[in-house]
C-alpha cells in the first residue's frame, strides 16, 4: 500500500499534541508531510522533514491526501472546501463547526467535486457506532451531558457577571440545542455537534454543560432512546495543561482515525 501523505492544520494545544503522538506511534503507511500553522507556531518544535508554514498555497500544494484540522471552527470555514475539492479527506476536530448548515452544505458540494470525504474522528467520546444503529431504529432522545472544570469555562458564554466565581457544587450553564451549544461555545461543545451528527441531528440533540469545581477531568456522557433500546456512555478524559477545554484524548483520536481508515463518517 502506497504510503499517504498527511497534512495537519493547527498547531496549538491539540495540533502540537497530534504533532508529537505521531513521532510517539508507529505509522509505517502515513508520513506527516505538512502542518500549517499560525505566524506564532511556527517555531514550535517538530520533525524537520515536516514542512510547516503559515502560507495556505504553499500547505495545499504539497500534495496531501488526507489533512487533520485542528484549529478551530474558522479554520474549517477557511481552508476545508479548498481541501477538498483538491480530493483530500478532510478530518474535522473542531466539529461544532459543522453546525452551520450552510458551511456543512459547502463541504459536501466540495467533497463531490473532489471525490473526498468529512471524517469526524471520535474525539473525547466514544459510542457514535451504536448511536447511528439507534437512529436507524428510530430514535426518541438523545441527551449530551459535558462536565468540566470551572477553569474549562473561563473565557466562554458562561463566564460574565462573576457567575463562575466561588463556585462551590456543580452548576448547569448551558441547556438547549447542539446547534446553541455549538455557537455559544465553539471551544467546549465539540462532541456536542459530533453526537448531533450521529444521532438525532442539532435540533432534536439536548445539551447540558455543567462547570463543576470538584471536577479532575473533562467528562462527557450520552444517553440515547430508541424503539429498540437504549445507550448510555460516559468517558472521562484529561485535559491539555495548557488548554482545560480540549481533552488529551482528542489527539489520539486523530492518529486512530487514520489507523482504522475510518473515524466516524459524518457526511460526503
Amino acid at each position: 500500500m502506497p504510503t499517504r501523505r498527511i497534512g495537519l492544520i493547527g498547531l496549538g494545544a491539540i495540533g502540537g499534541a497530534v504533532a508529537e503522538a505521531w513521532a510517539e506511534q508507529s505509522l509505517p503507511e502515513d508520513r506527516l508531510c505538512a502542518i500549517l500553522a499560525r505566524p506564532g507556531q511556527l517555531g514550535r518544535a517538530t520533525d524537520p522533514a515536516t514542512l510547516v508554514t503559515a502560507c495556505a498555497d504553499a500547505f495545499l500544494d504539497h500534495r496531501l491526501d488526507v489533512v487533520i484540522e485542528a484549529a478551530g471552527h474558522a479554520a474549517v470555514a477557511e481552508h476545508g472546501e479548498q481541501v477538498l475539492a483538491r480530493g483530500c479527506d478532510l478530518h474535522v476536530l473542531s466539529v461544532g463547526a459543522l453546525a452551520d448548515d450552510a458551511l456543512r452544505a459547502r463541504l459536501a458540494a466540495a467533497a463531490a467535486r473532489g471525490g473526498s470525504r468529512v471524517v469526524v474522528p471520535a474525539g473525547a467520546l466514544a459510542g457514535f457506532d451504536g448511536l447511528a444503529s439507534l437512529r436507524l431504529a428510530g430514535l426518541e432522545s438523545v441527551t449530551y451531558t459535558s462536565v468540566k472544570p470551572v477553569a474549562a469555562w473561563r473565557g466562554t458564554a458562561a463566564d460574565t457577571d462573576g457567575r463562575l466565581d466561588g463556585l462551590s457544587a456543580a452548576d448547569v450553564i448551558f441547556e438547549g440545542s447542539a446547534r446553541a451549544a455549538a455557537r455559544a461555545f465553539p471551544r467546549n461543545a465539540n462532541l456536542a455537534a459530533a453526537v448531533a451528527l450521529a444521532g438525532a441531528g442539532f435540533d432534536e440533540t439536548y445539551v447540558v454543560l455543567i462547570a463543576d469545581p470538584s471536577a479532575t477531568a473533562n467528562t462527557g456522557r450520552i444517553r440515547a432512546v430508541s424503539k429498540l433500546g437504549r445507550l448510555e456512555l460516559s468517558l472521562a478524559s484529561d485535559a491539555f495543561d495548557g488548554n482545560p477545554k480540549s481533552s488529551r484524548i482528542t489527539a489520539m483520536s486523530a492518529i486512530a482515525a487514520l489507523r482504522s481508515s475510518g473515524g466516524w463518517l459524518g457526511f460526503a
